[in-house]
């Protein structure tokens, strides 16, 4: 894939590298599962994270794309891992890229556990950073937010420090 198109086009279109049979396998597989099981489809925060790995870390970006390439498409499309998971993997890969910390998991209460996959569906997973600065990242959303876990969300990923009106956590964007 070359790096111009990588970050717009994850799960969207075949790609120059790889053999767009295998792409375009991978993606059906992918939508399908996302259609059975509601979640959250989480390649838009991955390519918004790829598109800005790519002007502040160059080498970082070329390390995922590889990562998509030659271990997450034909993960999904040739040895049939869960595609959720594969995919859930990949986004942990960018962050740590993106940033050194750790992923987490967080339950309906808000009570943080280790990442230990495979994820429950109704838990969200947050990559931290290390040290006091930077915001989490998200990895994986669960298909609606509870409402511990939307203010979670809200302050470890949005840096918000005031409370939502009542049943903002349905909508579409946490």
């Amino acid at each position: 894939m070359s790096d111009r198109r990588a970050a717009t086009n994850l799960g969207n279109q075949p790609h120059g590298l790889m053999d767009q049979e295998q792409q375009a396998r991978a993606d059906e597989i992918f939508d399908e599962t996302l259609a059975r099981t509601g979640a959250k489809d989480p390649r838009e925060f991955y390519r918004k994270r790829l598109r800005d790995m790519k002007t502040d870390n160059p080498d970082a970006y070329r390390e995922a794309v590889a990562y998509y390439e030659e271990k997450l498409i034909p993960s999904i499309a040739e040895s049939g891992d869960d595609p959720l998971m594969a995919w859930q993997e990949f986004g942990c890969r960018v962050a740590q890229l993106t940033v050194a910390g750790a992923p987490v998991e967080i339950d309906t209460t808000g009570q943080r556990h280790p990442y230990a996959p495979p994820t429950s569906s109704d838990r969200m997973v947050l990559h931290i950073p290390e040290g006091p600065k930077g915001r989490a990242l998200v990895v994986g959303l669960p298909p609606e937010l509870s409402p511990a876990q939307l203010a979670t969300y809200d302050l470890l990923v949005g840096g918000r420090q005031k409370m939502r009106d009542e049943g903002a956590g349905s909508r579409e964007d946490p």
